[in-house]
């Protein structure tokens, strides 16, 4: 069936405008935006199949050719998805731009979204001022932590060069367990000697997983 044989008051355009967003599914959302389906495939139904296959969440991190696999979505469709996406990511980064940071809870929230593949562990130094907030978040390195490989300078350059009051360093366990392994425990205490040496303040190191998080300094081990 296509849109336009819905009745008027079941077409997401319609009640969109008499309702509101709120009125409307996910996928009937996403069908706003998308607007037009094939001749054989209404545009509600493909957005349907879409949150089905991947569902929403996932669908935020799905790349332009495994949205193409769905019938009905072509490279400019896929490319409108792909950008709704980005679109809310920056939102949600720039509403966490100077953010006070108080407890590891602080981190696990604002680290959401932010690790671009979630499969391999990253390590990031989050810069802030005097007042706890965070004025840079830096990708420092791609791959299993090891204190052989994690240079002081590396992680403590981009603090000298923004004056950073203190630092805090962050990363993912893609197995979710976020218990700190022995490498993890070298990382931090080699960082924690050289802070002390440069004079910038190592608050915290804090091992996000997918639902969890596990913070050095509030278990007493920084």
């Amino acid at each position: 069936m296509k849109i336009h044989d819905f009745d008027p008051e079941n077409r997401p355009r319609e009640r969109f405008l008499s309702s509101g967003p709120a009125s409307l599914s996910p996928a009937e959302l996403l069908a706003i935006i998308l607007r037009t389906g094939t001749k054989n495939h209404n545009i509600v139904d493909t957005c349907n199949e879409l949150i089905a296959r991947f569902g929403l969440e996932k669908l935020a991190n799905i790349t332009l050719g495994e949205l193409q696999e769905i019938k009905g979505i072509g490279e400019t469709k896929a490319m409108q998805i792909v950008a709704i996406f980005e679109l809310n990511k920056r939102l949600h980064y720039s509403r966490n731009l100077n953010k006070k940071i108080q407890a590891a809870r602080d981190i696990f929230e604002y680290m959401s979204g932010r690790i671009p593949d979630e499969t391999k562990e990253h390590l990031f130094v989050l810069h802030l001022n005097t007042k706890n907030q965070i004025i840079k978040t830096e990708l420092v390195s791609v791959g299993t932590l090891n204190a052989a490989l994690i240079h002081p300078r590396e992680v403590f350059k981009g603090a000298i060069k923004e004056s950073s009051h203190a630092i805090i360093l962050v990363h993912n366990h893609p197995s979710g367990d976020v218990e700190p392994s022995s490498a993890d425990k070298q990382v931090t205490n080699l960082l924690k000697q050289a802070s002390a040496v440069i004079q910038i303040d190592l608050l915290d190191h804090i091992i996000i997983g997918k639902t969890g998080w596990f913070s050095f300094r509030e278990s007493s081990l920084l």
